[in-house]
């Protein structure tokens, strides 16, 4: 299939600055969830492109300055800690995903999100499920998005050491809980996803 057929299909219906929005982090149990808006220009190729998880932490590095210099235009946002758990970490997406929007440098006329649930935004739009696997301009968001998580989850490493957030990135592994039963919760960690820890922990004291 052709790596930019839905913004083509966009384009045909008269639309000029399509957008792929994608996000990163929401499984986690500590940091934000971030989410990215890439206009691509027509035609766009970048060698190498792909859905996020499909590539390497390095790649995903070099192609995230490949896209920021390619790209038509590029917003990048997130949702913190704090938002997650006063909303829910599906609001929270929803909220990352319109600062992005917000932070294009040039407005988007039509938007491409990644999955099945569209955010509430101003512009027409459609969700397009594994579309970061189909459509260029999301896979190019998945790459920012994912990129810009992992850089601030190593800059809470220095602060928070004792979790080990630059290997997991806030993920529930194994080393992450140990290190949660040893230290208890920091201040980037998700109350409202660590419920089923304090229960736990609580039924383990009784």
């Amino acid at each position: 299939m052709d790596w930019l057929y839905y913004e083509k299909e966009a384009a045909a219906r008269g639309f000029h600055a399509v957008c792929g929005i994608d996000e990163a982090g929401r499984g986690p149990l500590a940091g934000p969830v971030y989410a990215a808006a890439v206009i691509l220009p027509p035609d766009c190729v970048i060698e190498g492109l792909n859905d996020s998880k499909k590539l390497t932490e390095a790649r995903r590095e070099q192609l995230f300055d490949v896209i920021l210099e390619k790209a038509v235009a590029c917003g990048i946002s997130c949702a913190d800690e704090k938002e997650i758990d006063t909303l829910n970490i599906l609001q929270a997406t929803y909220l990352a995903m319109r600062r992005a929007v917000e932070a294009l440098p040039v407005p988007c006329d039509y938007a491409m999100v990644d999955g099945n649930r569209m955010p509430p935004l101003d512009v027409p739009g459609e969700t397009i499920v594994k579309g970061d696997a189909k459509s260029a301009s999301i896979a190019a968001a998945s790459v920012l998005a994912k990129v810009s998580r992992d850089r601030v989850m190593r800059q809470y490493h220095e602060q928070y050491p004792a979790y080990g957030f630059d290997g997991h990135k806030g993920y529930g592994t194994r080393a992450h809980y140990a290190a949660l039963e040893a230290y208890g919760p920091c201040p980037i960690h998700r109350m409202t996803f660590l419920k089923k820890f304090f229960q736990q922990q609580a039924e383990g004291k009784a």
